[in-house]
């Protein structure tokens, strides 16, 4: 990976990670968080990406057996090299507290899918897709 790339990425994990802990932390005040289109995006509140849902906001599918989740996350956003890609995925519990993560490295993966396994969880998980050019969308199921 070249320097500039790394400085790229490193950039953008910078963010989730900043982004993530202030939705925990209203969380836990007993506050909502912050509304969408100040910190994210989503399907209902896309603010400034006016019609860039359909290719940002992941998609989350859940299949459960033996006590056990997979969460499997995609974002339909096509990979144009670092000039424009997903740069990770990162999964939230139902108080916003980290999960899981993946970085997507352009050069290697030509679509931003995860998969996670969630032994003995139930309740709503929150999937943040940020990418590099568009910001941060987030969208929500059930386990």
């Amino acid at each position: 990976m070249e320097r500039r790339d790394f400085i790229r990425l490193s950039a953008a994990g910078a963010a989730v990670s900043v982004i993530a802990p202030t939705l925990a932390q209203a969380a836990e005040a007993g506050k909502q968080p912050t509304p969408p289109g100040d910190v994210f995006y989503t399907k209902d509140a896309q603010g400034r990406w006016a019609g860039k849902a359909a290719t940002h906001l992941p998609v989350i599918e859940v299949v459960k057996a033996d006590g056990k989740a997979t969460v499997k996350i995609t974002t339909p956003h096509e990979v144009k090299g670092y000039e424009h890609y997903i740069v990770k995925h990162v999964l939230l519990d139902k108080d916003y507290k980290f999960l899981n993560e993946r970085l997507f490295d352009p050069s290697k993966d030509p679509a931003a899918i995860s998969e996670f396994s969630l032994v003995g969880y139930s309740g709503t998980v929150y999937a943040l897709s940020l990418c590099n050019k568009h910001d941060l969308w987030l969208s929500s199921a059930e386990v």
